[in-house]
């Protein structure tokens, strides 16, 4: 049985449309993809705002709270749980130079406009955490903004929530370059800093995906640890990425196996989820996957999570403290191999 709760966004099961070419697969419904999310034995979902209240900018807040209750009932009839709420963004023709770093006012009022609907979304879902992907929030042209303004607007919209709820928690999910080449946020080391420099670092945190770290040439096991150390770790997105491209989502372990079991040995050996802190995937199946096996990624993703967390509980520490003591870092490499290769 798996010491961790996990969960997952409805986007991870999808047509396969990309930049480069149209849509492989035919859609399947929300309430399909919930339904087969707990079959497969996922306890919550991850929700942007617009996934729960589609066409949310045309309603009013009356309106967008009564639907997202309807999501609420769906989860309910599921036995499922919402994990967090996303202000999306990157999306809207309103925020193509930015959300809460735009340098248009008015922008940067409709970016704090969905950020205070996500808010009412995550309260009418029944959860805590408001998740902020900063995708936009940076620039393209490094003298279109300020990096002193950007930065003080973002610690400046934080605040804003914070104010809007006194509740709710806030996980800056970080990423390095893409869609824009100069983010104003790209690491959990600037989280930190933007946690710390907010009217109550003890509701903002971060929210570390596998990829994004790999994307800054970074170890995510390594960061992983770091907000760890800081009791700052409210999240994971564990995936996996060949390499310094886009962004892949590829499934969880397939490229970096060891650095897969990594971030599993140091989120056991460090009491995450003790809080009720889920493990979130967040994968895409391949573009060429037929329609049937929609939600193979979820599926391989969940069965080496689960294998890499039997690896984790079998790691020999006295032989760790051995090799470690005795210098024998050779020794302790192959042991992690052959923990991992052998059955």
């Amino acid at each position: 049985m798996s010491r961790f709760k996990y969960s997952v966004g409805p986007w991870n099961v999808h047509e396969g449309a990309d930049a480069y070419g149209p849509a492989t697969r035919e859609t399947i419904s929300f309430e399909e993809k919930i339904r087969t999310f707990k079959e497969m034995g996922f306890d919550a979902i991850q929700f942007h705002d617009d996934d729960s209240v589609p066409n949310m900018n045309n309603m009013t807040e009356a309106e967008i709270i009564a639907e997202a209750k309807k999501v609420k009932a769906l989860l309910d009839k599921y036995d499922l749980k919402a994990e967090f709420v996303a202000p999306r963004l990157w999306m809207d023709p309103h925020t193509v130079d930015g959300g809460f770093t735009s340098n248009s006012k008015d922008d940067r009022e409709f970016a704090m406009w969905r950020a205070y609907r996500s808010i009412d979304i995550a309260n009418a879902l029944g959860c805590d955490k408001l998740v902020l992907w900063l995708a936009r929030e940076g620039t393209i042209c490094y003298e279109s903004k300020s990096p002193v303004t950007s930065t003080k607007l973002l610690i400046e919209a934080i605040n804003n929530m914070l104010a809007y709820d006194k509740n709710i928690k806030i996980m800056i999910e970080t990423k390095p370059n893409e869609p824009v080449d100069r983010s104003v946020c790209p690491t959990l080391g600037h989280a930190m800093a933007i946690s710390a420099a907010s009217n109550d670092p003890s509701r903002v945190g971060g929210l570390l995906e596998s990829a994004h770290a790999m994307l800054a040439g970074l170890d995510p096991a390594s960061e992983i640890g770091f907000a760890l150390a800081m009791g700052k770790l409210w999240g994971v997105h564990l995936n996996d990425q060949n390499g310094m491209k886009f962004d892949q989502d590829k499934s969880f372990g397939v490229e970096n196996l060891r650095t897969a079991f990594n971030q599993m040995k140091v989120l056991m050996e460090n009491g995450f989820g003790d809080n009720g802190e889920y493990i979130g995937l967040d994968v895409k199946v391949m573009r060429t996957e037929k329609q049937e096996g929609s939600y193979k990624h979820l599926e391989n993703s969940l069965k080496i999570a689960k294998m890499l967390e039997e690896k984790a509980a079998r790691f020999d520490y006295d032989f760790q403290e051995k090799c470690v003591k005795e210098r024998d870092y050779e020794a302790l490499e192959m042991y992690v191999m052959e923990l991992l290769m052998k059955g």
